[in-house]
């Protein structure tokens, strides 16, 4: 008998700030684990760090097992928009995390939304001249 592989997507947004992950079932539609930087981290300006994107995938890869989920496909998403398009630090903390604690990936996307002429950028602040 030969034994079929779960498989899930596991979604990360990393912004500035903020580290969340996200696991779903391969459909996306069902949401089976989910954790942030806010929830493994005492101090505020601690939560976009590598470490509680680490911490967070933690709690989301015990889940995982428990449900019999051995192989993963990362959707890793930036800001995007008018905001940066580049992930924050706590996306390739979170990646590597998810193969030490023995995840497969089967693939790895970048997701960041990307504007198509859309709204404008900010102004810049002007400085105050002496």
């Amino acid at each position: 008998m030969v034994s079929e592989k779960k498989r899930g997507i596991v979604h990360i947004y990393a912004s500035r700030n903020n580290t969340i992950i996200l696991l779903t079932d391969i459909t996306g539609s069902e949401t089976i684990a989910k954790s942030s930087g806010g929830c493994v981290v005492k101090a505020q300006h601690k939560e976009g760090s590598p470490y509680a994107a680490m911490k967070a995938v933690e709690a989301v890869v015990q889940k995982a097992r428990d449900r019999g989920i051995t192989n993963v496909i990362v959707r890793v998403r930036g800001q995007g928009g008018i905001n940066p398009k580049t992930p924050g630090q706590g996306a390739e903390a979170a990646i590597i995390a998810l193969t030490r604690n023995g995840m497969i990936i089967d693939s790895i996307e970048n997701v960041t939304p990307i504007p198509h002429d859309g709204c404008r950028r900010k102004k810049r602040n002007r400085s105050k001249k002496n």
